[in-house]
């Protein structure tokens, strides 16, 4: 058991640009042309780049501190189980410990369990639950590949409890995590066809050419910067780094302001 507490020791990911493909939803964008012109200034000397390389699919727990409109509100949970042959979950918790979230006792869990499919993540079952002073909601989903649909029961609108037609590579919003950790490299483009809660949406990523340093706490990584292309004003952004299993942050911006954040402090791997 590896366990990895982010607060105590600083930690610095040096990671290569190195293009590539995924399993058929993975596009590279084209690069961006050269400048015109040299820079003023001598380029910084990088230090030696280590390959980019995806973190294979593997049991882990990670922690998250979460801000809500830019102060800390609780923490959150992320896990992904082994549950035997190729079957995993993975189970997110996020719960209020501060502020109006802390009155309101807010507790959201969301699990998807999923088989894993010669490097595809097929859901086959998801559920939401909402606790808290004025919310006490659970809905259960089910993708039946043999039948080709999934269908939501439980405290979903009537419009959205109707059965859905499956098309191959359908993801869970859970699973749309885990196949971004999968399929980034710098300069990828990304397409997933978002299929959860009885609702249909498509969902495009672009990852940045390069790595950047990003704060974390106390802690900077050479992380890649991954966007959705396509949400309008709701903006999802993720960091990813090589050698870590998880997003070291995701954040949530509505009309340009920072809305959910949430930072890794902590996880715990094989």
């Amino acid at each position: 058991m590896k366990t990895t507490t982010l607060l105590c020791t600083p930690l610095l990911l040096s990671l290569a640009v190195l293009p590539g493909v995924g399993w058929g939803q993975v596009q590279p964008s084209a690069e961006p042309a050269a400048p015109s012109q040299a820079p003023a200034a001598p380029a910084v000397p990088m230090l030696p780049a280590l390959a980019w390389e995806p973190p294979p699919l593997q049991p882990f727990t990670a922690t998250y501190q979460a801000f809500y409109k830019g102060k800390e509100a609780g923490d959150a949970t992320m896990q992904v189980t082994h549950t035997g042959g190729n079957q995993w979950r993975v189970d997110m918790q996020v719960v209020g410990r501060r502020g109006f979230a802390s009155v309101l006792g807010l507790n959201i869990e969301q699990s998807t369990v999923f088989e894993e499919r010669g490097g595809v993540y097929a859901p086959l079952s998801q559920s939401t639950v909402r606790k808290g002073l004025f919310l006490g909601k659970k809905a259960v989903g089910t993708y039946n590949w043999q039948a080709g649909t999934a269908q939501w029961t439980g405290d979903v609108k009537k419009d959205r409890a109707q059965p859905i037609p499956l098309q191959a590579g359908d993801q869970s919003a859970l699973l749309i995590n885990l196949a971004i950790m999968r399929d980034a490299r710098p300069g990828v483009a990304m397409h997933y066809r978002y299929v959860d809660m009885g609702k249909v949406r498509q969902h495009d990523y672009q990852a940045a050419p390069q790595t950047e340093n990003v704060e974390v706490g106390d802690l900077s990584y050479n992380a890649l910067r991954v966007y959705r292309s396509n949400g309008g004003n709701n903006e999802t952004i993720l960091w990813i780094a090589n050698g870590v299993p998880t997003p070291v942050r995701i954040l949530q911006r509505e009309d340009g302001e920072d809305r959910v954040d949430l930072r890794l402090i902590e996880y715990q791997g094989v």
